[in-house]
């Protein structure tokens, strides 16, 4: 059983001698020390879900580290922007480091296993965690909850720019290895010759020669894309087949095989067709049913008017702040939904956490419902200082309010450059959720950090 955590006299090191900037960065993890440690259920909500990662064994043995431990070596990794990796290099290389862990001159974790500590922490918990620590911080006068502002910005998912052509390579290049894989377990479980190097060469002259303008190469393009959808959907043909008389084989190594290539057969079917429907059928085929990953299907696109990114492949995520750079609230949506249909639920949620409604709530003009709508909410709060018109922009007061509204903007670049936030390198919506979660805990820890220290 995992120990919740231990009794450690920490940050005996001193700092004599050192650099400023160097007393500085120890004094913010110091801060951030005294900042769990006054929030001990933020602790105990994450012990919950570690304990299921070590139940122990027949002979009572324990987890090698506590709960504190893993907890502060993920708030580390992601206050040091780096991978699970160079984490636990870095930790392993810093005594400071070690003592803010409390590893009492333990042997760092691997790698490996702080990423296994990172996955089976819920999202609904880092969400928790962070309303913990919301209320502790109005408690301290560290936070003001009156004035809040709000806006949504993009986490992109890890995939390439998803293209027809190129969700056909990847379909086939993925079924041909699996199905290959099968074949060297069982001959006869697959008995189909693949020529990869044929239908490589079709996804290259398609790619390369797309964007000519010549119509004689333009009608190649075409012919080589419909053998391309043509031999795509000849290989996922025999893809479902094979999960469909794999588990009579008799073989676990066979029906693991088949159990791999079924998580990825209703992308593969839905990129082969979107793809005939755009390329041969001519039909424009929108965004709600297309794929655009195979490997990170939760993936949606989304526009948002930007000039130099018109689309982005991830997710929407609502955040909200107090005049402090406190987040109070934050929302990953698996299906994007309109920013003018969220405010009535940044209230709403804002009310359930805090028990009293804003009053200001400062957004831009995307967050402006219909005008009924809009009325009804004007009425909840003091000041809904959402611009409705251009001719809104010159009232003094919305103005003002808009001033404030910005300083979000520099919020969200910093947890995109500093957090790892920019792109998640997690595989599925699950893991996507909870890393926009920590981003956002240790973005928070920092600011209660910065008030204790000043």
């Amino acid at each position: 059983m995992r120990q919740k955590m231990e009794a450690v006299l920490c940050f005996e090191s001193s700092d004599k001698g050192l650099p400023k900037i160097v007393r500085d960065y120890r004094a913010r993890y110091r801060a951030i020390s005294q900042v769990l440690d006054a929030n001990r259920q933020v602790l105990t909500a994450i012990h919950k879900d570690l304990q299921e990662l070590s139940q122990g064994d027949t002979t009572g043995r324990g987890g090698d580290y506590t709960s504190e431990n893993i907890l502060r070596a993920l708030i580390v990794q992601h206050c040091e922007g780096l991978s699970f990796r160079d984490a636990v290099i870095r930790i392993g290389s810093e005594p400071f480091l070690q003592d803010f862990l409390r590893m009492r001159k333990k042997v760092v974790m691997d790698f490996s296993f702080l990423d296994k500590c990172f996955l089976v922490i819920e999202p609904e918990t880092w969400k928790r965690v962070n309303e913990l620590l919301g209320r502790y911080g109005v408690a301290q006068r560290a936070v003001s909850t009156n004035v809040i502002r709000t806006d949504t910005t993009v986490v992109e998912s890890n995939i390439h720019y998803p293209t027809d052509a190129s969700l056909l390579w990847d379909t086939w290049r993925v079924a041909s290895r699996l199905l290959k894989r099968a074949r060297e377990i069982v001959p006869a479980s697959c008995t189909h010759r693949f020529h990869d190097r044929k239908v490589k060469r079709l996804y290259l002259y398609v790619t390369r020669y797309m964007p000519s303008k010549s119509e004689s190469r333009q009608r190649k393009v075409k012919a080589e894309f419909r053998l391309l959808i043509e031999r795509t959907g000849w290989i996922v043909a025999i893809a479902r087949e094979f999960c469909a008389t794999a588990a009579a084989q008799g073989s676990s190594a066979l029906a693991t095989v088949a159990l791999e290539l079924k998580a990825y057969l209703p992308s593969m079917e839905t990129a082969v067709a979107t793809a005939r429907r755009a390329q041969i059928e001519g039909e424009t085929v929108p965004a709600s049913q297309r794929v655009f990953s195979l490997f990170e299907p939760h993936t949606e696109l989304i526009k948002r008017g930007r000039r130099e990114k018109p689309v982005e492949f991830g997710h929407k995520v609502l955040l909200c702040q107090t005049g402090e750079k406190f987040i109070t609230d934050y929302e990953v949506y698996e299906k994007q939904l309109p920013d003018g249909n969220l405010t009535e639920s940044v209230i709403k949620r804002h009310e359930k956490l805090f028990g009293t409604r804003p009053e200001v709530l400062a957004a831009d003009k995307g967050f402006c419902p219909a005008a009924a709508k809009f009325a009804e909410l004007a009425e909840q709060v003091d000041t809904l200082a959402i611009p409705r018109r251009m001719q809104d922009f010159a009232d003094k007061v919305l103005a003002h309010w808009q001033a404030f509204r910005a300083g979000i903007e520099g919020t969200i670049s910093g947890l995109k450059r500093a957090f790892r936030l920019i792109r998640c390198f997690f595989q599925g919506f699950r893991s996507f959720s909870a890393a926009v979660g920590l981003g956002v805990l240790c973005h928070n820890l920092i600011v209660l950090a910065d008030h204790a220290s000043n």
